[in-house]
């Protein structure tokens, strides 16, 4: 037999193991979604809108789940809805290395598995949640994810988990979280309904490079910080005051000059607490102290 041919036997025999363990989020295919447990589905948090979801198993039954915890930062949520006749998927024992065959499952409902399969380009990649937070460790690979594929799982070539795809790197590149102890661990606690509670500005920001450039477009002097973007209506950072097109240069007497400054020091916080932030305005220092209430769930800081 060509090793072709055996690679097609694998795939078939994948895509028939995991294939009815895998289903679609949300009505219009917003997303996939796995197995882990009787009555229980992870998908990406970016899939979901609001409390419930709608969930289409393989064999085109339509159900709606209940969302148990979301991790926006971690862009994971636990679904709970009746996985009856559909299989918890297993994990890897051990996390797959450079070079490893995977592949990438997903389900058009009531037309079977779709599966493609690739190569582990890259391990401890990084990139960024809804929120802007950075998530590391993630595995690249090669296993084309067509739209509405995030969540879904990337499995071994003996069908067990290794990953949960997430992020599209472009150029052939795709991104899943890595399957580890913490990661079942994280997952565990979402489906407890503990959810992370972290506190968050509400505004959207721009590098400290697009912060110069248009400074300097405008004839204000450089200055390193993060440009506010946009800022959530009723959010802290309203509430104090920030508004679009401030520069915030310190945080709680701290430098900021990346987004990551900021989300470190944010993650010292928490619900109650009172940050200060250093603002240029123009060219007018000002300084606003911003209270958290409870926790937002939209922008990227």
């Amino acid at each position: 037999m060509s090793q072709l041919a055996a690679l097609g036997q694998e795939a078939g025999r994948v895509a028939s193991s995991v294939g009815p363990s895998v289903v679609t989020i949300g009505r219009d295919r917003r997303g996939a979604g796995a197995v882990i447990g009787d009555g229980r589905i992870v998908t990406n948090a970016h899939n979901l809108r609001g409390s419930q979801a709608t969930v289409t198993f393989a064999d085109g039954r339509v159900a709606s789940g209940a969302v148990a915890g979301v991790d926006l930062d971690a862009d994971l949520a636990v679904v709970e809805v009746d996985t009856a006749g559909a299989a918890a998927l297993e994990w890897a024992d051990e996390p797959v290395s450079t070079g490893a065959l995977v592949f990438a499952v997903t389900n058009g409902p009531g037309s079977g598995p779709r599966l493609t399969w690739g190569l582990v380009s890259a391990t401890g990649q990084a990139f960024r949640g809804p929120r802007g937070r950075r998530i590391t460790d993630a595995l690249e690979h090669t296993a084309p994810l067509a739209r509405g594929s995030s969540g879904g799982p990337l499995v071994n070539a003996e069908g067990r988990v290794v990953g949960i795809n997430t992020h599209r790197r472009g150029d052939g590149f795709y991104l899943a979280v890595k399957a580890t102890t913490e990661l079942r661990q994280q997952l565990d606690a979402l489906a407890r309904g503990e959810s992370p509670a972290r506190v968050a500005l509400g505004i959207a920001v721009a590098p400290s490079h697009v912060a110069r450039r248009l400074r300097s477009a405008v004839g204000l002097p450089p200055q390193d910080g993060l440009l506010v973007r946009g800022v959530e209506e009723g959010s802290p950072a309203e509430r104090a005051g920030v508004r679009p097109g401030d520069l915030i240069v310190e945080a709680s007497g701290q430098p900021v000059a990346s987004s990551d400054d900021l989300f470190g020091i944010l993650d010292q916080l928490e619900e109650g607490a009172t940050l200060p932030l250093r603002i240029v305005r123009g060219s007018e220092h000002v300084t606003v102290a911003v209270t958290f209430g409870s926790t937002g769930e939209e922008g990227s800081a």
